[in-house]
């Protein structure tokens, strides 16, 4: 029992230092390479050829990929892809301080979503309260966010829909799937690089991208933006198995407390380094 709670508390830890200093990361990474799209297109390829790799070199053992597991999952991985969507573009829109904010919210939905769609335990008095409060919060900073932008708040809003929905279906696939904590980063990971070229030409950053390549525009191939690109890729393979590992582990409810509280981190983090953060004034 001892040894299942370590297991369990060191699982949690890392899934918080990964998404603390992700959000960094990521907010970095689009600020050198203003390519939101390619950017995760990048990251699911890396953490797909990552466990693909490793496992081929025997240093993992992850389920092999079939078609069935695949059409089973790929609801779960159109979700995940449309949270990591969202969540890049607000990055690109609005400071890190408005994406916690607005996942700051997320335990109070999926608390109810959870108890609503997947038959939990309704949260205490006590937490729902707490939940309630941090909503209050967030309403307090989007009246004084002098920053306020409606694009920056749309995506907000597509993003919480989004993560909340992933948060919750999710939880359900890792429950009732199967796989190993491998075998979910690669089917994750893959199916999502195969969703990826649909929102190229959807949003149309496709044309951007192939105007950079043949002009080289400067930034493209710059040391910077390599070395933010390589970490936001190492980082996402790191939390993609930090991740489904704690969902395996705790409830959806905790699992979502879990990655806003360690944004206390990230704000740290996010005021000592630069000024990509909110004011009042």
């Amino acid at each position: 029992m001892a040894k299942q709670h370590y297991a369990t508390s060191s699982l949690v830890i890392g899934y918080a230092l990964c998404s603390s200093l992700l959000a960094i990361i990521n907010k970095y990474a689009v600020t050198k390479f203003n390519y939101p799209g390619l950017l995760t297109t990048l990251q699911y390829l890396t953490s797909a050829a990552g466990v693909w790799a490793l496992g081929k070199l025997g240093f993992l053992c992850h389920d092999p990929f079939n078609l069935e597991t695949a059409k089973k999952f790929a609801p779960a991985a159109i979700v995940f892809y449309l949270a990591i969507f969202t969540n890049t573009n607000l990055l690109v829109h609005a400071n890190v301080d408005t994406f916690i904010v607005f996942r700051s919210l997320t335990p109070l939905l999926v608390a109810i979503a959870d108890t609503t769609f997947r038959k939990q335990p309704c949260p205490s008095k006590l937490t729902f309260s707490s939940l309630v409060i941090i909503l209050g919060g967030a309403v307090g900073y989007v009246i004084t966010d002098s920053a306020f932008s409606l694009t920056a708040y749309s995506w907000a809003l597509a993003y919480l829909v989004t993560i909340t929905a992933e948060m919750v279906y999710i939880k359900h696939i890792v429950t009732n799937l199967g796989l190993n904590t491998w075998g979910f980063v690669l089917y994750n990971n893959l199916l999502s690089l195969m969703i990826s070229p649909i929102f190229w030409f959807l949003t149309g950053e496709h044309k951007s991208v192939f105007s950079a390549v043949e002009s080289r525009v400067e930034g493209w191939f710059q040391l910077d933006a390599f070395v933010a690109v390589a970490l936001s890729c190492l980082f996402g393979l790191l939390i993609s198995f930090f991740g489904f590992a704690a969902r395996k582990a705790i409830s959806a409810t905790a699992f979502t407390v879990t990655g806003v509280v360690n944004k206390f981190l990230t704000v740290a983090i996010n005021v000592t380094i630069w000024d990509k953060h909110a004011s009042a004034f």
